[in-house]
Order: C-alpha cells, then sequence, then structure tokens
C-alpha cells in the first residue's frame, strides 16, 4: 500500500486527532471548526477521519468518519439514515442505446417518480422483490419501535418505497471505459428515516439538558447517548431498521428501473456483481484492536477488496472503486465530490446557461429548480480521487447519458 496521503488537521493538540485526506480540496473554514467540536468530544476516538469531499454539514461535518467509545451522536448520523448508493452493469452497450435518450428518462421518472411519487405506477413492485419484503419484517420491526415511543410520527413503511426523493438524491444511466451500460442511483430511507432521525436527535438534545458533564459540548447537535442507557439500545435498533430499508428501498428503484429498461432497449443481462453501499449510517467494528462504533456521515467503507461507488456531479464522472483496506482512514473513503457551495450559493451564482452547457452531453433536466445540484456547485471529482489514492483504486469510470434527478 501506498504512504498514507493525510494531513494533520489539530496540530495544537486539543481534543482527539483529526486526520484529513484534503490535499488539494478546499476545506471551509466553518467545517474545520465543526470537526474540531466533534474532535473534543472525550469518546470521540481514537482520530477523527476526513474524506477529501468534506464540508459543512448540520450536527456533524459531511465527508467524515467518527469513531466513538460507548456514546452515539444522532444528529452525527443525520435524518437521511442509511443514504447511498446502488449499480450495476448491463450486457448493453452503447452502440446498443438510442439516438434520443429522452424516451428512456420518461420511462424511468414514470416508474420511480420523485418526491413522495404521486402519480407513478411504483406502488406495484416487481415480483421478486415485493416477495422479499413481504417476509422482511419491516413492517414488524417498525411497530415495535413505535410501541416503546408513540411520540415517533406515524409514516406507512411502503408509502415512499420505490420513490427517489429530493435534492442530491438521483438516478443514471451510465458508460463505462468499454462502453457498456451501467444503472446507478442514490437514495436513502426516505421520509421513514427522516422521522426516525429527527425524533431521537431531539430525544439527545432532552438528554443532554439534563445531564451533569464534566466537559464542553459546544453545539447541541453534538447531544449523545451513553451504552447501557435505553434510548442508546433503542436509537441503534432503529437505525438498524432504517439502514434495512433504505438498502431495500435502492434495490425495489433498480429494479423499476430495469423495468424501465427492457421496456425501452434491446433485450440484456445484468453482471451478477451489483454494489449497494451506505455512505450515511453508524456501525460498530473493531479497528486497531478495539470494539468501536463507526459513524459514516458522507463516508464509505472501504475494506481491502470490497466495492464501493464514488459518485461526481450530474455533468462529470462516477467510479465504481475496490477499498485498499487503510486502518488510518477506518477503512472509509469520500462519498462523492463533495459540494463546494451551498445551495443558496449556488442557486445565486450559477446561470441557467452554465448549467446547460455543464450537462449538455446528458439527457437531463436543465430548469432553475436544480441550478444547485449543477456540476459548478461541487468541487474536482479529479482533485477529490486523486487525494485519496490510497484509500480506493479505481475500477470503472462512468459517464452519465441520462440523469433523473430528485
Amino acid at each position: 500500500m501506498t504512504q498514507s496521503n493525510y494531513v494533520y488537521l489539530n496540530e495544537d493538540g486539543a481534543g482527539a486527532p483529526i486526520k484529513g485526506w484534503v490535499q488539494g480540496v478546499p476545506l471551509e473554514h466553518e467545517a474545520h471548526q465543526q470537526l474540531r467540536n466533534i474532535a473534543g468530544l472525550p469518546f470521540v476516538g481514537p482520530w477523527l477521519a476526513v474524506m477529501p469531499d468534506v464540508h459543512l454539514g448540520k450536527g456533524a461535518t459531511v465527508g467524515s468518519v467518527v469513531p466513538t467509545r460507548g456514546a452515539i451522536i444522532p444528529a452525527a448520523v443525520g435524518v437521511d439514515i442509511g443514504c447511498g448508493m446502488a449499480a450495476v452493469r448491463t450486457s448493453l452497450n452503447a452502440s446498443q442505446l438510442p439516438d434520443s435518450l429522452a424516451a428512456l428518462r420518461s420511462a424511468i421518472e414514470r416508474k420511480v417518480p420523485v418526491g413522495n411519487g404521486p402519480g407513478g405506477d411504483h406502488r406495484k413492485p416487481p415480483e421478486r422483490i415485493g416477495t422479499r419484503l413481504k417476509h422482511s419484517g419491516l413492517a414488524e420491526r417498525l411497530d415495535k419501535i413505535r410501541q416503546r415511543h408513540p411520540r415517533l410520527p406515524e409514516h406507512k413503511v411502503e408509502r415512499q418505497l420505490a420513490t427517489l426523493g429530493g435534492g442530491n438524491h438521483f438516478i443514471e444511466v451510465c458508460l463505462d471505459e468499454d462502453q457498456r451500460v451501467w444503472v446507478m442511483l442514490h437514495s436513502g430511507s426516505r421520509g421513514t428515516g427522516n422521522l426516525i432521525g429527527t425524533y431521537f436527535i431531539e430525544r439527545a438534545r432532552e438528554q443532554l439538558a439534563k445531564r451533569v458533564l464534566g466537559f464542553h459540548v459546544p453545539d447541541r447537535d453534538l447531544a449523545f447517548f451513553l451504552e447501557g442507557e435505553p434510548l442508546f439500545d433503542e436509537y441503534v435498533e432503529a437505525v438498524g431498521w432504517a439502514q434495512d430499508y433504505a438498502r431495500t428501498n435502492r434495490e425495489l428503484m433498480l429494479e423499476r428501473v430495469l423495468e424501465a429498461m427492457r421496456d425501452q432497449l434491446p433485450s440484456f443481462q445484468l453482471d451478477k456483481r451489483a454494489v449497494n453501499c451506505h455512505h450515511n449510517y453508524v456501525e460498530r467494528e473493531n479497528h486497531h484492536g478495539e470494539s468501536l462504533l463507526i459513524t459514516r456521515k458522507g463516508a464509505v467503507s472501504a475494506r481491502e477488496g470490497q466495492l464501493g461507488i464514488i459518485p461526481g456531479s450530474m455533468g462529470t464522472q462516477s467510479y465504481i472503486v475496490r477499498g485498499l483496506g487503510n486502518v488510518e482512514s477506518f477503512c472509509s473513503c469520500s462519498h462523492g465530490a463533495g459540494r463546494r457551495m451551498s445551495r443558496t450559493q449556488a442557486r445565486k451564482v450559477i446561470s441557467l446557461e452554465q448549467h446547460r452547457q455543464a450537462t449538455a452531453h446528458v439527457e437531463c433536466r436543465r430548469d432553475a429548480a436544480v441550478i444547485d445540484e449543477s456540476p459548478a456547485a461541487y468541487k474536482s471529482i479529479d482533485a477529490v480521487m486523486a487525494a485519496q489514492r490510497d484509500l480506493v483504486e479505481i475500477v470503472h469510470t462512468l459517464r452519465q447519458v441520462v440523469c433523473v434527478k430528485g
């Protein structure tokens, strides 16, 4: 393995060390301070790992890997619990795609509507996935969580299954370096996961207000549960549910996209090895001889040989990667390019013409509603990949030809 490519971001020794894979990419002052706030908590460590797509987030910094001992921070996991990526390669090649991809994009949008999906036919899942969902126990598990937490707002499990959501969620049809056709998508646990995350963040804040601590918590979004407390176990159970729901949601959407493609394109087969990975989640893992709770807030597991997905923006390339198992990063890598502009700033400075030029090669939306997702709002994916060359190796380089935005 090559020498680790990180730099220390808190050389003054305050709090746990912060190791950042940020060479050649911008790190905003506010994000840097947020990282220092997290590293200052006594249960964080042995160090904090920062990925090259780092930027300011709510609760915790996006692009951070937060190891904790005996505590968990709900706002670090966030409200889009289990958000992640899925991708699969088909036997199709570029020559088998029609000259105009507008009909294919429309077919995908009908199968997997954005938001809550009113008006779509997504409520009839493919038989194989529908059977698996029926026996998954997701609804029963959520009922048990609600029984212990009647304040948790009700949200039907199936209401948003196979819907994309908004913001930076997307579905893409891509071509790799051999002109093979891929399907790739990005989404999470949707409204139910959001309700779970919001509810437990508030409960953690309530707990924080009652605690007598021997240390300072600089931000109430860093409120936490301690191992041994009932809310700790109940939160872990609820997060586990949301992560399972998110993975199932991506599988179901992938099936629906493939249905749309089969209606529009020549017959094709699928690669047996699909990729489905979270990048907003928490999991107990063993690192450096310790059992730690690893919260990846905009980061992907990259154990040695493990496949992952690092998307660019809606006008730049994306990558299928293989983890190098770098122990300094807790075997993690970035989850994307990372924002360099807030959504508000992007809407102010990026013109519609700039967006149209940046996405001219893609069948996608080019209206003002998606300006905040334009490529100029994101960091250079080339710089991000260069900064983490000791974390992953590139297996496939993808460029999108169709992009469906939430």
